[in-house]
């Protein structure tokens, strides 16, 4: 019998392609699909959704295809850039859409694994955007996994062909892969409690 290959859906970036956070995300999918997942990565201009509102039904493509991702995801992997002090307005836009699953069976992200990567420019910005990322999970009834990446991008931090330069992220990365996955197999395994309604 073949392992479990849960589904990860990772979102993150800046309205800039192969901007640092989108990048740095690409690398822990990557790492996550050499581990036996399947991804599907949204990233900064994916995201760029018009703003939520929840009175108005109609949602743009983009809206139906992350919601929807969303829904069929065993874990889920968020990376944001710090802007003052905080997540971008994208990547909290993108997931205010998560609102739409409100009335779902398995409401918002209930009971699955979400790892966190918090990128800025110093380091300053990168554990209070962690902290936040971490408060809208909890929010979303989603599990932070143990392990949160902070990343300061105020030197190179990449290599040309995306990948980290310090070993010591690459690591971190994989790990918070690893985090996820064990969770999603735990959980599909019937190890993990699960909310009720």
């Amino acid at each position: 019998m073949s392992e479990f290959s849960p589904f990860i859906v990772g979102l993150g970036g800046t309205t800039r392609p192969g901007s640092s956070s989108e990048r740095l995300l690409r690398y822990a999918l990557s790492a996550a699909e050499k581990q036996g997942a399947r991804v599907q990565l949204f990233d900064g201009p994916s995201l760029n959704l018009p703003l939520y509102a929840p009175e108005d039904l109609s949602r743009a493509d983009g809206a139906v295809a992350l919601v929807e991702a969303l829904r069929q995801a065993d874990g889920v992997m968020i990376a944001s850039p710090g802007y003052h002090g905080s997540i971008s307005g994208l990547i909290k836009n993108a997931l205010d859409y998560v609102e739409d699953m409100a009335k779902d069976e398995n409401v918002y992200l209930d009971g699955k694994g979400v790892g966190l990567i918090a990128c800025a420019y110093g380091w300053q910005a990168t554990g209070s955007t962690l902290n936040a990322l971490r408060s809208i999970t909890h929010a979303l009834r989603g599990w932070p996994t143990p392990l949160g990446v902070a990343i300061n991008t105020a030197g190179q931090c990449l290599d040309p062909d995306g990948i980290p330069v310090d070993a010591a992220v690459r690591g971190q990365l994989e790990m918070l892969a690893s985090q996820v996955i064990a969770f999603a197999r735990w959980r599909k395994a019937g190890h993990v409690m699960t909310t009720p309604a």
